[in-house]
């Protein structure tokens, strides 16, 4: 069975009315996790980004102190699962803005957490792709934007 593209589901959607749609997504919401995330992020927190990014930050800063340090191994197991849950949250958001500041806190947190990144590839690795990931970011956003975070990004380079 071949699934519909966006398009024909969005004329289909404004046919149907208004209770059938809600049960749709409650429906939807009841199979996947992440269903179920991205729509309480749109319905309780969309509508105010800078305290949805320091909910992330303090999540963020949760997993941190939880992270496993006795050997490289736990501690990048730790790293990508901490980069896992910060890119979801940047991907409900959709915001370049809310990505350049989460990604940067989650490089900041990365230098200051005393794992030697720097002396593991893999790691060091890790830390590279989110600086490119960054500069991306702020490649598409408003110039006086750019310019406050490309500060902190120096910062992190250095």
């Amino acid at each position: 069975m071949k699934a519909a593209g966006i398009s024909e589901i969005k004329k289909e959607l404004n046919e149907l009315p208004n209770h059938l749609v809600i049960d749709l997504c409650l429906r939807m919401a009841k199979y996947k996790k992440e269903n179920k995330e991205l729509l309480n992020y749109l319905l309780f927190e969309a509508g105010n980004e800078t305290q949805y990014v320091e909910n992330v930050k303090a999540e963020t800063d949760l997993q941190f102190a939880e992270i496993n340090k006795s050997t490289i191994y736990f501690a990048k197991k730790g790293l990508r699962k901490i980069l896992r849950m910060v890119n979801k949250h940047i991907k409900f958001s959709g915001n370049k803005k809310t990505e350049a500041e989460v990604l940067i806190y989650y490089c900041y947190k990365l230098q200051n957490s005393g794992i030697r990144y720097k002396t593991y590839p893999i790691l060091l690795n890790i830390y590279e792709r989110q600086i490119i990931k960054i500069k991306k970011a702020l490649s598409t956003m408003h110039p006086d934007l750019q310019y406050d975070y490309e500060k902190e990004l120096e910062e992190l380079e250095n």
